[in-house]
């Protein structure tokens, strides 16, 4: 099964693309075939899950030795995005960013080329990417089903934007194939090709309206992400023929880091040349998690369709710099990249929380908490001991699944509302209770004690403590404090009582509706089955990686049974409230007012004997936190420290080659 299953998961979705860019125009025909591939890949994606990674004696699997025709595939595949990139650059003036696509192309596939034929596995399979393979393929398929319906309303909302549904849904579809390759490819070759290809695929999504706005937001993403892939490749390089070439260097991802974990600990002198390509790949890392300075790309991506926003924030994008960082976690662990890293980490957590605060456009908050929660997890995996790489792989679960539904409601609520404004959710719960109730949901799971992120949360802090890093340890507290502000006025918009009646006709479809019970449910699952995807994956994936030097895991497993207990709770008194005052017949209570009830929870009499409507309205704060006030400075910052590390670095490099 795993010869055929992950060749089908990576071919499968870029052969239904090939099939939507050929259907044109046609609706019914593009509809019909996104639905039946997002079925396809989420039925496959679970059966191979449930196949190989329930088995706990299941380790690692490396395949496909022999690749020469695959080889060419990709070969064709890196030219054929170097062209698009550079079309598209000389279509809109912006030549100097095609540079970021050639260079590095050229140098890759020279390279690739001249290099010494070795035999290798290019696939490569362990517990992480089971993970990921479950994570990409069940997130990414509800985002696409949702998709279908979602794009109906769109063009019905937006008549200025042509109408290429069938083109917007291949570009998701190329995505989730360009994902399921990065997470199982054992060839560094392989890696950056599927790196581009997400690349670009999020620059054709972001630029999907043409709008100026929407074109020089996409150009931004690119020009970030290329620069990344530009280290990426050079991180690459280096490693390659400073340790052997063509005498026994590889192109390998697990001899990257074998090769160089050994140098790192047998040979001290030269552990600073060692981590330069740890470092370049995890400064390309940071341009894909849209890290300070390279997050405003993240915030550009509003733009775009809510489908493409969630594809990007949750299951994909930003989580394979994620993906990478844990894969070099054993490498930075109490290194100076790994102090950099995870500072850049911290800072950022900390430095979009505040700005998260000023946002009231619910899909900026969204950008501003998952460049938050990011930060956080790349700090995680910067420290990199046992605990902390725990945490960020179940930050990275919880993350995904609470921000998809999160960016699915705020696209199916806008449809209907024609309004993203959190102050326009005011009393969401009487206007489209089911919304309000998912919305709720995944708000819940983002910070609310004790749903798995708290615990994560926890654990990271934990972490950070044993670990000694007292300044990260800072960055946590005020922004988890700071994240429970906003997140808690957007809940106290959901459940206020309504200041005015308003009709609003929900055109939420079933395709929508469908994704949205799924991700709560896979929500509920999770919290209360954390202590056995711990026991099952997690650890023996940290064993794997030789991040754990003794049996007992990361958090103990009371610990967590004590914390899902408690998580039951929170489900179980408020049914228990609700159904004792309903069978006691009490009656509505009366809130205090700043006069004389109206008896309708609504308003008030002054002391003029005036009625006055009752609104509430959050505060901001837009002044002291908003993104044009704090944006610049923490980008000064994080670059400054950016560009320490590589300074001290390349000097242990030159001073190592002289």
């Amino acid at each position: 099964m795993l010869d055929y299953a992950v060749p089908f998961l990576i071919c499968f979705p870029f052969l239904i693309s090939v099939f939507l860019l050929l259907s044109g125009k046609n609706k019914a025909i593009g509809n019909a075939f996104a639905r039946i591939g997002a079925v396809v890949i989420l039925i496959t994606s679970v059966a191979f899950f449930a196949a190989q990674g329930i088995n706990r004696s299941f380790e690692t699997a490396s395949l496909f030795t022999d690749t020469e025709i695959a080889d060419y595939v990709i070969l064709g595949g890196e030219i054929l995005l170097v062209v698009v990139v550079v079309f598209l650059c000389f279509k809109y003036k912006k030549y100097w960013i095609s540079l970021l696509s050639v260079i590095p192309t050229v140098a890759i596939i020279y390279v690739e080329e001249t290099a010494a034929k070795e035999e290798m596995a290019h696939i490569f399979l362990d517990k992480l990417a089971m993970i990921m393979i479950l994570l990409v393929g069940v997130i990414g398929s509800l985002i696409i089903l949702y998709a279908v319906g979602y794009m109906e309303g769109y063009h019905e909302h937006h008549k200025e934007v042509q109408d290429r549904r069938n083109y917007f849904l291949a570009l998701l579809f190329m995505f989730m194939g360009a994902m399921f390759g990065f997470v199982t490819c054992a060839s560094l070759v392989w890696l950056i090709f599927f790196w581009e290809c997400t690349s670009v695929c999020s620059f054709l999504l972001i630029g999907y309206t043409r709008s100026d706005e929407a074109v020089n937001n996409s150009f931004r993403a690119l020009w970030m992400n290329l620069l990344g892939g530009v280290a990426l490749v050079g991180g690459v390089i280096f490693f390659y023929y400073l340790y052997g070439g063509s005498n026994g260097g590889s192109l390998s991802c697990r001899q990257f880091v074998t090769l160089t974990s050994q140098i790192i600990t047998g040979a001290p002198q030269y552990a600073g040349i060692a981590l330069f390509p740890v470092f370049l790949i995890a400064f390309a890392a940071l341009t894909k998690s849209a890290q300070m300075p390279f997050s405003t790309w993240l915030l550009g991506a509003m733009v775009a369709p809510t489908p493409s926003s969630t594809l990007l924030h949750s299951a994909t994008m930003v989580k394979a710099g994620i993906y990478i960082l844990i894969r070099l976690a054993p490498l930075m662990s109490g290194s100076i990249v790994g102090s950099f890293i995870s500072f850049i980490g911290g800072f950022t957590f900390l430095a979009a929380s505040f700005m998260a605060i000023s946002q009231s456009d619910a899909k900026k908050v969204l950008a501003m908490s998952t460049i938050s929660n990011l930060g956080l997890m790349v700090a995680c995996a910067g420290i990199g001991t046992p605990e902390t790489v725990w945490a960020c792989v179940f930050l990275m679960l919880f993350h995904a699944v609470s921000k998809s539904l999160l960016f699915q409601l705020v696209g199916a609520v806008e449809n209907s509302l024609h309004s993203r404004d959190v102050e326009d959710f005011h009393g969401l719960l009487y206007m489209m209770p089911k919304q309000a109730m998912f919305m709720f949901i995944g708000i819940t799971g983002m910070f609310l004690a004790p749903f798995g992120m708290l615990i994560s949360k926890w654990s990271a802090l934990k972490g950070m403590v044993d670990a000694k890093n007292a300044l990260i340890v800072l960055f946590i507290v005020f922004g988890s404090a700071v994240t429970s502000l906003y997140w808690s006025k957007w809940m106290g918009k959901l459940i206020a009582h309504p200041h005015k009646t308003k009709e609003v006709k929900d055109v939420t479809e079933g395709g929508e509706k469908f994704s949205f019970w799924i991700h709560a449910l896979i929500m509920v699952l999770l919290c209360a089955g954390l202590p056995a995807v711990s026991a099952y994956y997690v650890e023996p994936m940290l064993a794997s990686t030789d991040l754990m030097s003794v049996a007992e895991p990361a958090i103990s497993g009371s610990t967590l049974y004590i914390l899902v207990g408690i998580l039951m709770l929170v489900f179980i008194i408020p049914l228990v409230l609700y159904f004792s005052e309903k069978n006691n017949g009490s009656t509505k209570k009366l809130a205090y007012m700043g006069g004389i009830n109206t008896g309708k929870n609504d308003g008030f009499v002054d002391y003029m004997g005036e009625e006055k409507g009752l609104y509430i309205s959050n505060y901001y704060f837009e002044k002291m936190l908003g993104i044009d006030k704090l944006m610049v400075p923490s980008q000064i910052i994080s670059s400054a420290a950016l560009i320490i590390i590589f300074c001290l670095l390349g000097g242990f490099v030159i001073g190592g080659l002289l």
